[in-house]
Formats: C-alpha cells, sequence, structure tokens
C-alpha cells in the first residue's frame, strides 16, 4: 500500500495512524443533546444491531447504488430530534422514491459513542454511506486522515453556494475544501425559563445582567419557591463546559473568549477563575438528581413546573413545543444568556461523504437533498433550529424559531461553541470533557484552571 493511498482504495498508512490513536479514547466528540447517555446501539460492522436500533425502510434498488441503502449514522433518538430525522428522511425518499434508507442510532455519551464506532468503522475499511457530525475543527481528524471525499463540485451546487450563510459555509470546509453539508444552526447562549416559577419568584429574567447576577436571581427562587432554581444534568461533561463557556462569554465577551480558544489560557487566568467559580456557585442550586439524569429529563423538569431555568441549546424548545398546554410565551420564555445580549453562538449538525462509501451515488443524492430548502423546512422546525439557507419560508417555524432566525440576522458575532467540539480539535475538546468531569465531582477551581491550561495546549 502508497503511504497516501486514497482512501476509496483502502486506509492509507496515514489516515491508520491518524484514527487508530483516537479510537476508543472517552469523551472525543460530546454532544449537543444525543439521546441521553444509554449505550450505543449502532454495529461497528454496519450491520444490523442486536437490540434492534437498525430500521430499514424499503423501496427499489437504492437509487441506482447497486442495491446498496443509505446507511445513516446518528445519534438522534430523543423526542423531537428523531421525530425531525424522520421528517427529513421521509421528504429524502419523497424525492428519491427508489432509495432505500438503513436508518442506525448510534446514541449514548452524548456523541462519543457515534465517534467511537466511525472510527472503528473506517479503520475497517466499512464506513456508512454517512453520519451526523459538528462542521469546523469537529472534523479536524477525519479531514487529516483523508477519509473524507471532497463535496464542491459533487454536492455544492451554485444555488446552495448562494442561499447558504457565509459562516456556514466556511464551517463545511475546515481544510479549504467542502467536506460536509450543514443542515441546521443551533443557538447555545439561551436561558430558558418557566414563567409560572419566575412570577412566583418575583424574578425578571431580562433584569439579570450578568453570570453573577444570575446567582443572586437562582438565590432568589431557591428562597421564594420550592421549584429547582437551574435544571442541570452532571452525567456527562457536555452541559457544564457549554455553561461555563456562556459564563465567561458573558462576562468577557467575544473577543476574550476567541483568544482562549485558541489556547491564550494564561492570559485571561483571572476570568477563567472567575467563570469557574460561578459555575460552582451555580452547582448549589442544580437539581439533586442532576449526576443521573440525562440532559432531556432535566429539562422536564422545567416543562412539569419543578425547575424554574435551564441552560440549553434551543434544541431544548422542541421538547417544549412538544408538550401539551405549554404554550411560548404563556408558559415557557428565554432571554440570551446573561451578558450575551447580541450573541448568537453557534452549533451546527452536518452529514459527510466518506470515502470507501458503500452507496455512492445515493449518498450524493442525500447530501444534495439536505442541502434543500424542502429538507430544511421540513427538519428545523421540528429539531427546533434554524436552517443555513437565507431562503427557507419562515411560516412552518412559529414564533419561537422566528424570533431566533431574527437574532440571528441582528447578532454582532456568531462565536463557534468550545462544548460541541466546532472552536477546538477534537483532542482539545476531549481534553475540556476530562477537566469537566472531574469539576462536576469535586468543584475544584484550582485544579480545574490547571486542567484547562493542559487542555488547551493539545
Amino acid at each position: 500500500m502508497k503511504e497516501n493511498q486514497d482512501a476509496d482504495g483502502g486506509v492509507s498508512r496515514r489516515t491508520y495512524i491518524k484514527l487508530s490513536g483516537i479510537v476508543g479514547t472517552t469523551g472525543l466528540v460530546a454532544g449537543c443533546s444525543g439521546g441521553g447517555d444509554e449505550g450505543s446501539t449502532a454495529t461497528d460492522s454496519g450491520g444490523e444491531n442486536t437490540d434492534g436500533g437498525t430500521e430499514t425502510t424499503s423501496g427499489g434498488d437504492g437509487g441506482g447504488d447497486g442495491g446498496n441503502a443509505l446507511e445513516i449514522v446518528h445519534w438522534w433518538t430523543a423526542g423531537g430530534e428523531q421525530d425531525a430525522l424522520d421528517a427529513l428522511l421521509e421528504g429524502f425518499q419523497e424525492e428519491y422514491p427508489d432509495a432505500s434508507v438503513n436508518n442506525n442510532p448510534a446514541p449514548g455519551g452524548a456523541g462519543s459513542a457515534l465517534d467511537t464506532v466511525i472510527k472503528n468503522r473506517v479503520l475497517n475499511q466499512n464506513p456508512p454511506s454517512t453520519f451526523q457530525i459538528w462542521p469546523g475543527k469537529a472534523l479536524t481528524e477525519y479531514v487529516e486522515g483523508d477519509v473524507l471525499r471532497d463535496i464542491g463540485d459533487s454536492v455544492w451546487n451554485e444555488d446552495m453556494r448562494g442561499a447558504y450563510r457565509e459562516g456556514v459555509q466556511n464551517l463545511a470546509q475546515p481544510g479549504g475544501s467542502y467536506v460536509a453539508v450543514p443542515i441546521n444552526i443551533h443557538r447555545l447562549n439561551n436561558l430558558f425559563y418557566n414563567t409560572a416559577v419566575l412570577d412566583e419568584a418575583g424574578v425578571d429574567p431580562s433584569s439579570i445582567s450578568d453570570p453573577g447576577a444570575l446567582t443572586d436571581a437562582l438565590e432568589t427562587i431557591s428562597s421564594e419557591t420550592d421549584a429547582v432554581p437551574m435544571a442541570h444534568q452532571t452525567q456527562s461533561p457536555w452541559s457544564s463546559v457549554q455553561l461555563w463557556e456562556n459564563i465567561f462569554l458573558g462576562y468577557n465577551g467575544v473577543d476574550a473568549y476567541t483568544s482562549l480558544v485558541e489556547g491564550n489560557v494564561s492570559d485571561h487566568e483571572d476570568a477563567v477563575r472567575e467563570s469557574l467559580q460561578t459555575l460552582k456557585d451555580y452547582s448549589e442550586y442544580y437539581n439533586g438528581d442532576a449526576g443521573s439524569i440525562s440532559w432531556d429529563q432535566a429539562n422536564g423538569k422545567v416543562v412539569n413546573g419543578d425547575a424554574a431555568f435551564i441552560h440549553q441549546g434551543d434544541w431544548a424548545a422542541g421538547q417544549y413545543q412538544s408538550a401539551d398546554g405549554f404554550e411560548y410565551d404563556s408558559d415557557w420564555s428565554m432571554v440570551p444568556f446573561p451578558g450575551t445580549e447580541g450573541m448568537y453562538s453557534v452549533v451546527t449538525d452536518s452529514f459527510v461523504f466518506p470515502k470507501n462509501n458503500p452507496s455512492p451515488e445515493t449518498t450524493r443524492k442525500f447530501l444534495e437533498y439536505c442541502g434543500t430548502v424542502d429538507a430544511q423546512e421540513r427538519f428545523n422546525p421540528i429539531k427546533g433550529s434554524i436552517p443555513p439557507r437565507t431562503d427557507v419560508p419562515t411560516d412552518p417555524f412559529g414564533p419561537f424559531l422566528q424570533s431566533q432566525i431574527e437574532e440571528f440576522k441582528n447578532s454582532d458575532s456568531q462565536p463557534p461553541t468550545i462544548a460541541h467540539g466546532t472552536a477546538v480539535t477534537p483532542e482539545v475538546h476531549g481534553n475540556i470533557d476530562e477537566v469537566f468531569a472531574s469539576f462536576n465531582e469535586q468543584g475544584n477551581v484550582d485544579s480545574a484552571y490547571s486542567g484547562l491550561e493542559n487542555a488547551f495546549s493539545e
């Protein structure tokens, strides 16, 4: 085998070395929602999984791919996420009725299970047709391993290039060539709340000026109501990472945050320590079962009126919208996380085209479809996200997501996220997850600061 043999003809030695060193490492890709924290159901071989997680919908000869179905690996198994994917796949099969789909979820570890499955399968030269992944720096290992096709000519047509938001297009080409098709844009810097609980406590969320002032509001809720002041999960570290990065943004702004993600931790030592201490202060107001529940179970406490606040990406709103009698504005609402007004912290999902692909023609059709108005109009209102295309009709999105679309348009900055791998490489990302897994248990600011200094140094 040649040193740099194209992955369409087999895994090169460079790719093997790049990926084999990190297969099985925990926490490399912590996820945005991830369907809870149960174990993976996708198989390493691509066959049907043992607990029935693989669902095959029949329909012809696989779209001219020699009978091979489009195998899609993802972690969307929670509530509205699964419904959104189903709507996307339904639209794809309406557009291509001869295509068949092998829907192969890999939930668990908020995305890390999928990462392990995919890397093992790449090394075994048996990748799926496509898989869900965040674009940007989360793609670093796959791009450097040369296992993704350049889809700039085959998928990214003039219509897509003209309609996609520029920042999202940049995320789709982290190495200079298009290798991904983003399907949505999530906002991370949201502070959701139950209006009845805040009314009972006499707390006005719009008056909370910065992350420190939120601590005071949590104390007021604790003393004036029986509700949990802040719903949260610490079973996986990602929720705490995203909360910490928004605390840092709220105190220090985008320029300092950009410097931080570039690795200049020591230049911002006091700010990093302050944000860690504030996160520790918040932990005094979490639900008692934070260490044993998933993000959507924590979010359910807001729906049920058992909690006042939760900090989450706007995927949380999908759960609110599917709940009976829980209406936007009257029963729930949100404000930008204190201090982050004018920011739209971006989390994006995408699909990619692995080399050595089992169904190249159907994969191309699927990725093209994901880039269309029809796909994004079907998927995003259910997922609780906004479309990366600028020409998708807003009527189906409802008042909350319509307001998010306007806030994106009017935002001064769109900082990428640490917690979901857009702003940092997978290696740094995994290091940071380890820091916050420990911080969730121990709450040691000094240890966490030292850990972050080391984490960003790779």
